[in-house]
């Protein structure tokens, strides 16, 4: 893919495949273990959809989507608790479709992968809680140096 965005990868080949880069999608997807399956988007998204997007500062992004509305969607990453506000249509290059995992490719329509999404995101408060009592040991110990 050298050379290219992942906008001309999609177009030229109907798939963008590619690994990840950092840990927003964690626990589902981790740093450069997991193979990303990106379709192009056919009409509006829909709640736990999970978009590449890129935002107006050209930064790509794929995180969740917690809410549709009528001229965006409110996003999340699933290993993040601030939500992201004022996604358009305009900003999504393409949809996850499927995560490949030590060569097996986990379908978005697995229903393991649907029972994943539906504890994670329908129990935000929790999942907010638990990423943040994680977080509080290293912030506490930036705060005591």
């Amino acid at each position: 893919m050298a050379n290219s965005t992942f906008e001309e990868q999609l177009a030229k080949n109907g798939k963008l495949i590619y690994t990840n880069k950092g840990d927003s999608m964690m626990p589902l997807i981790k740093q450069d273990r997991d193979l990303l399956i990106i379709e192009p988007v056919h009409g509006r998204l829909k709640k736990y959809d999970v978009p590449l997007y890129k935002r107006d500062s050209g930064q790509y992004v794929l995180h969740r989507i917690l809410k549709v509305r009528k001229n965006d969607y409110v996003i999340c990453g699933d290993n993040r608790w601030v939500k992201e506000y004022g996604i358009r249509d305009r900003h999504i290059i393409g949809v996850l479709t499927a995560v490949v995992r030590n060569g097996k490719e986990i379908s978005v329509n697995d229903w393991k992968y649907k029972l994943y999404v539906h504890l994670w995101c329908d129990f935000f408060p929790v999942r907010e809680l638990v990423l943040k009592a994680k977080a509080f040991p290293r912030w506490w110990k930036r705060k005591v140096k």
